[in-house]
């Protein structure tokens, strides 16, 4: 008998899952920081003007980040892929990685987030 968790995404993609995760966290990463070293030297704002707004987007970056990548787990890996890859973060040959019923269900899942 085939167990919920394995029919969550296949043995396959997990182990594919488990490999673009952490080169998606470090470009997720980049991004924010290349955000950061904008918004910490916005011309025409103050210090304190700057702090806050640093402030801010870590706030908003750090839910993000966790929303993306805490926590992987096979039963939650498809939604989690779906998400990641709808920000951008993988590139094509990352995606071809994947079986092509797990792309049909991240292209499913992701035109459903917005």
């Amino acid at each position: 008998m085939l167990n919920a968790v394995s029919r969550d995404i296949p043995e396959r993609d997990w182990k594919a899952f488990r490999e673009v995760h952490p080169l998606a966290r470090a470009r997720f990463c980049e991004r924010v920081l290349s955000e950061i070293a904008s918004a910490s030297s916005a011309p025409g704002q103050g210090p304190h003007e700057r702090y806050l707004k640093v402030f801010q987007l870590l706030r908003d970056k750090d839910r993000q980040l966790a929303t993306l990548f805490d926590n992987p787990r096979r039963s939650t890996a498809l939604g989690q892929l779906s998400i990641i890859a709808s920000t951008g973060l993988l590139t094509e040959e990352e995606l071809s990685r994947f079986s092509p019923e797990t792309r049909a269900s991240i292209s499913v899942f992701s035109t459903q987030r917005i």
